[in-house]
């Protein structure tokens, strides 16, 4: 058999997203290891006093690096908390497959979990201070529907494909209610906080009820 005719040759599309398909990976990669990094550094410092250049330092990265991916050092600031959300709807996904048919039971372990995740969170903490920085501020309140539409979308989604069935419309209400509650403790997190999540399970809990039971 002749050398060439062992070749097999990628379909021109596979050849085109291959490439694509490494800088993504690549992308995320040196987006993880960049929240890391100011995760670390807000371990030693406020943010006020965390630089680009910091960050770059501490991640291994450039930073016309930390520029393409986040644009800004309000953009690293949005990164972490999307990542930050991101954890939220993975504990609420969690809690709503843990406790099937029992909403008040899956919105309480989801809070819970919430609370105390950002109450460790060192970006968190610093909003925590007499003088919390607005920028961050801004992110949680007047600047939130990033943050509300990614996490209320996917948290939608599993309100539609899991146990509770719920329509578009329905699984929208209540993600993005979910959502916004969970993000009006970060300024001013629960003294208690077992007591705050049966309460928002309480307010919540009758919505998800109705839904099941028409289903």
């Amino acid at each position: 058999m002749r050398s060439f005719d062992r070749v097999v040759f990628m379909p021109a599309a596979e050849q085109t997203s291959t490439p694509g398909r490494y800088r993504e990976a690549a992308s995320t990669l040196a987006r993880d290891v960049a929240l890391d990094a100011l995760r670390e550094l807000l371990q030693e410092r406020n943010w006020r006093n965390v630089t680009m250049s910091h960050i770059a330092k501490a991640a291994g990265l450039s930073r016309q690096s930390l520029y393409n991916e986040f644009g800004s050092r309000r953009g690293v600031a949005q990164g972490y908390a999307i990542r930050l959300t991101d954890a939220f709807v993975a504990m609420c996904e969690t809690a709503l497959y843990q406790h099937e048919n029992d909403a008040s039971a899956a919105l309480r372990q989801g809070f819970s979990s919430f609370f105390e995740l950002s109450g460790l969170d060192p970006l968190v903490r610093s909003l925590h201070s007499g003088d919390a920085p607005e920028d961050l501020l801004r992110l949680i309140t007047t600047d939130s529907e990033v943050l509300i539409d990614r996490a209320g979308e996917r948290l939608a989604e599993t309100f539609q494909r899991g146990w509770v069935g719920a329509s578009p419309r329905q699984a929208d209400v209540i993600s993005k209610s979910i959502v916004r509650l969970a993000l009006s403790y970060i300024p001013e997190p629960p003294d208690d906080v077992a007591s705050a999540a049966d309460d928002l399970a309480l307010l919540l809990t009758p919505f998800i009820d109705s839904i099941v039971g028409r289903n």
